[in-house]
């Protein structure tokens, strides 16, 4: 499938985050130096389109800057230097943006996407530009942020038997988001329905070794929730969820759109106020 589809893509080399100050420790551990992270922000966000008619979800700003800076700045303070984001709805907008950042140690590239592709194909589609070198690949949006320490998730994947690891978010209501089932050594079983109350909800944050994305079912769009990760388990893929507490907001609704300023102000910004 992705083999055939022709890459549409501008390059920003060393691009960085605008000069943004942080507050936010550097994590203890540290993303594999071959890693590379892909950025899903094609979608086109139903849900506040008619607040934002003219701006992809991941570039509504937040706190002085695009919302998906801030997703950028954590990963790389987790440890990753190399970024794809994954371009669909208004996809000029992001790409403009991104070629006018200033230049640091960060190494960014935009892909469009030429239909949509699910999150499943984006990844696929955007590991081309990766190169084959780039290995592993860690998946997370563009339109939310889980402030979570990835260095557990890290080692779990430093054991050869891991084919990949899922971010697994404990919160107190569920409802809004797909629920994560495990064994008692932490394998994923299966991903489960909304529900409401407490439960370990999906991230949207995974680590992959590159072997796995040739055992992705074809098909476009591809969901890795709905196509793929059934089928890896039920292949024996063996899959484990790194279970963290942590500051989390997905800005898919007007509601949650609205906190976005407070959120990075909080959790990237408030030491430096001070």
């Amino acid at each position: 499938m992705a083999d055939e589809m022709r890459l549409d893509r501008k390059t920003h080399r060393d691009a960085r985050l605008g000069g943004l100050p942080t507050s936010r420790p550097t994590a203890s551990g540290k993303a594999p130096e071959a890693a590379c992270a892909v950025v899903l922000a094609g979608g086109a966000g139903t849900r506040i389109r008619h607040l934002y008619p003219d701006l992809p979800k991941p570039m509504v700003p937040a706190a002085g800057a695009p919302f998906i800076e801030w997703v950028l700045r954590y990963l790389r303070e987790e440890g990753l230097t190399r970024f794809i984001v994954s371009l669909g709805h208004l996809a000029a907008v992001a790409e403009n943006y991104f070629a006018c950042r200033s230049a640091d140690a960060c190494h960014v590239e935009t892909v469009r996407e030429p239909a949509p592709l699910g999150t499943a194909g984006a990844l696929v589609f955007a590991a081309q530009t990766a190169g084959r070198s780039a290995d592993p690949l860690l998946l997370a949006n563009g339109d939310s942020l889980v402030l979570a320490d990835l260095s557990p998730a890290w080692r779990l994947l430093a054991d050869e038997s891991v084919d990949g690891v899922v971010v697994g978010l404990s919160v107190s209501d569920a409802s809004r988001y797909g629920g994560l089932e495990t064994a008692d050594d932490g394998r994923l079983l299966r991903f489960s329905e909304k529900r409401p109350g407490t439960g370990l909800i999906n991230a949207g944050v995974y680590l992959f070794r590159r072997r796995l994305l040739g055992e992705f079912p074809s098909g476009s769009p591809l969901s890795l929730e709905h196509d793929v990760f059934p089928k890896l388990l039920a292949a024996g893929a063996r899959l484990m969820v790194h279970r963290c507490q942590a500051p989390f907001l997905d800005i898919g609704t007007p509601e949650s759109i609205g906190q976005a300023e407070s959120f990075v102000r909080q959790h990237f910004l408030t030491q430096v106020a001070a």
